[in-house]
């Protein structure tokens, strides 16, 4: 069973997916091995809606602190918003 589903802000509108199973977090790929990737989060939605998952999140990792020479930091800056069915398929 997958625990998360986990849809990638890449870029300003680039998305890519993963899934944590037992507990490691893997790239979704296609048949050939390529990662799956979408201009639109609808549509990445849409490929992945038979994947039943206990959660579902977009998350987004800032690159501000490598931007402006910041240090590093012992943990990750980035922001995971909840997201839900939206019947749009």
């Amino acid at each position: 069973m997958v625990e998360k589903l986990i849809f990638h802000s890449v870029d300003l509108s680039l998305y890519q997916a993963s899934a944590i199973i037992e507990g490691e977090e893997h790239f979704i790929t296609d048949n050939k091995g390529v990662l799956l990737r979408s201009r639109s989060l609808v549509e990445l939605q849409k490929q992945l809606r038979e994947v039943s998952a206990s959660q579902s999140v977009l998350r987004h990792t800032s690159a501000y602190d490598e931007m402006i020479g910041g240090a590093e930091k012992p943990s990750t800056n980035a922001l995971e918003v909840p997201l839900r069915d939206n019947q749009l398929y």
